[in-house]
């Protein structure tokens, strides 16, 4: 599979980040839940470093034991997924994890890189770990990150999509995507827009200054929600707060939510790159999040 693959492409394959941890029971159950409302298949990739052969006994030996490891943790996590849903696993050599996950999921056919995070951040939010900062930077695959304790969770449908639809122009549009995931899936559609004044005063300037700004972000959605089909069921949402994390905050999230956010505009064509934005909606949302590459699209 090329790294063209364009970013509004349903995911027929979800390719997982595999590894006998926490996180990587989180990463199966979101691909369970898009699978769900997918139909998609499920690869479970667990990459192994390669011990360089250098002729002394026992090497070979050593190897074929770690990627039998590997193949039993992929067996384990295997069982995890329902029946009903199909399943492989692939245990695959690089000496970066991250690397050897998208050459496999690539390789596989997958349209979409799900991971769960690391196990040392807030329960029901999201903590990324070197894995998942690396494809956050590089993929040329939509990234679907599932927030800390998501296996914990009683499962849940779900059944709406919020779309981070940026006020600046120029920026990633992950609505593309979001809206073929949609009407593929059968989802709702909620688009977002934060809006944050970014000053210390409660003046009357301020006020109008924050009014003018969330007058602004209405026409945008507006406008956007003008674009989409009309048998989706869309709201629309502008998010007000005296800074973005504040605006975030005050955002109510359902268990049956999932976040697509477009890529950096420092990131280049047909890879995902994590910006400022998308950063902090990671950091105070309980919903998955899916980071969707930048495309040539406007």
């Amino acid at each position: 599979m090329s790294t063209e693959t364009h970013p509004a492409q349903p995911p027929g394959r979800l390719a997982v980040g595999y590894l006998a941890t926490p996180s990587g029971r989180d990463g199966v159950a979101l691909a369970v839940a898009i699978a769900r409302v997918t139909g998609a298949a499920i690869d479970l990739i667990c990459v192994v470093h390669p011990v360089e052969y250098d002729g002394r006994p026992g090497l070979r030996e050593y190897q074929e034991r770690i990627e039998n490891q590997a193949a039993q943790w992929l067996a384990d996590g295997a069982a995890e997924i329902p029946d009903d849903i199909e399943k492989r696993t692939i245990v695959t050599l690089d000496d970066s994890f991250a690397q050897g996950l998208i050459d496999a999921a690539q390789r596989a056919g997958a349209e979409m890189i799900v991971v769960g995070g690391t196990g040392d951040g807030l329960f029901r939010r999201h903590s990324l770990g070197t894995v998942s900062t690396e494809l956050l930077h590089s993929s040329p695959l939509p990234v679907a990150l599932a927030p800390r304790g998501y296996a914990e969770r009683p499962p849940a449908r779900l059944d709406s999509v919020t779309v981070a639809v940026s006020v600046k122009p120029g920026r990633s549009n992950p609505l593309p995507f979001a809206l073929t995931l949609a009407t593929s899936s059968g989802l709702d559609v909620r688009l977002l827009s934060l809006v944050s004044l970014n000053s210390p005063f409660d003046d009357e300037s301020s006020r109008d200054a924050r009014e003018q700004q969330v007058a602004v972000a209405q026409k945008l959605l507006d406008e956007t929600r003008s674009t989409v089909p009309d048998d989706l069921d869309v709201d629309v949402l502008v998010a007000d707060g005296a800074t973005l994390d504040e605006a975030l905050d005050n955002l109510p999230w359902d268990d049956g939510d999932i976040v697509a956010v477009g890529s950096g505009h420092l990131g280049t064509i047909n890879r995902v790159f994590l910006g400022s934005t998308a950063a902090r909606i990671l950091r105070w949302t309980t919903a998955p999040v899916i980071v969707v590459p930048r495309s040539t699209d406007p």
